[in-house]
């Protein structure tokens, strides 16, 4: 139950709570097993996500590969029904399965259409003075929370923060149009992870940049903790739209007395990462500043 904790971007418990129980019973769906639609709430599964990720790959954007049947979801299988000569219907039949497993077959492993369109669209952003960002924080976080929101609303007025549960503070973010999201969690353990999305197949290329940074300048501050950074699955990263990150801070009451020099390092790594989003070639190489 750890392993598949650690692998969902959940607490590492070993106990089966609310979220994990979900996340169980999302893992248990192969594509074709059902007929996947656009409802409410939205179906989720690993389904969902073996279908995004085939059609990424096919070209056909449907966003981040997040398992979540939504609008993008839909509209990339009403293309491929179109492309394909099927009856553009937007609902995912063993029909449609069957074709991509056809066309997939000669689609290769790249990175795919969402991968690119992110990477793209943190190029051509067409006002980047006018950044829009949410700093979400959980139990133990409120004090550095506030004062990284103080700290960046001298450059960044469009800032804001959340304190909810992890699917709220997603959900804050997108009604937002977020530019980006930086969650707050405490940790039991003395050190640092800057964790982003990433899944075997779909990363957040905006996120891990972001995430390298933020890492980067913490590590200068707190020389002696260790610091890493890592692909998760974590509500909060998996259900926003936008390049987010989550910091793992420990030990907390080290974080909380020095929260003034922790904002002060992720402002500045937000600030570095705003202005050139694209700039980090590898995770863990940063070019001169």
């Amino acid at each position: 139950m750890v392993d598949f904790q650690v692998d969902e971007g959940l607490p590492p418990t070993g106990e089966v709570d609310e979220e994990t129980w979900l996340r169980l019973g999302e893992s248990r769906w192969s594509l074709g097993e059902r007929i996947l639609f656009l409802r409410s709430p939205h179906l989720r599964g690993a389904d969902v996500a073996r279908l995004q990720a085939a059609l990424n790959r096919l070209g056909f954007d449907c966003g981040r590969v997040d398992g979540i049947y939504g609008p993008l979801a839909e509209q990339a299988v009403t293309q491929f029904q179109i492309n394909c000569g099927l009856e553009a219907t937007g609902v995912c039949t063993p029909e449609v399965v069957d074709h991509l497993a056809r066309l997939g077959a000669q689609s290769g492993d790249g990175p795919g259409a969402a991968v690119m369109r992110e990477g793209a669209d943190l190029v051509d952003a067409a006002d980047r003075t006018e950044a829009r960002l949410v700093v979400g924080h959980f139990p133990g976080m409120g004090a550095v929370a506030h004062a990284l929101t103080r700290r960046l609303h001298g450059s960044f007025h469009l800032t804001t923060n959340v304190d909810s549960d992890a699917s709220a503070q997603a959900r804050a973010a997108n009604v937002f149009r977020a530019d980006a999201y930086i969650g707050l969690q405490a940790s039991r353990d003395p050190g640092i992870t800057v964790a982003y999305y990433e899944v075997p197949n779909f990363v957040s290329v905006g996120g891990r940049t972001l995430a390298t940074r933020v890492a980067d300048t913490l590590r200068g501050v707190f020389p002696g903790l260790p610091c890493s950074v890592d692909g998760m699955r974590h509500p909060a990263l998996r259900e926003t739209r936008m390049p987010a990150i989550l910091c793992s801070l420990g030990p907390t009451d080290t974080m909380v007395r020095d929260s003034a020099r922790v904002a002060d390092a992720v402002a500045k790594a937000w600030s570095l990462w705003w202005a050139d989003p694209v700039a980090l070639n590898e995770v863990g190489s940063t070019p001169p500043i």
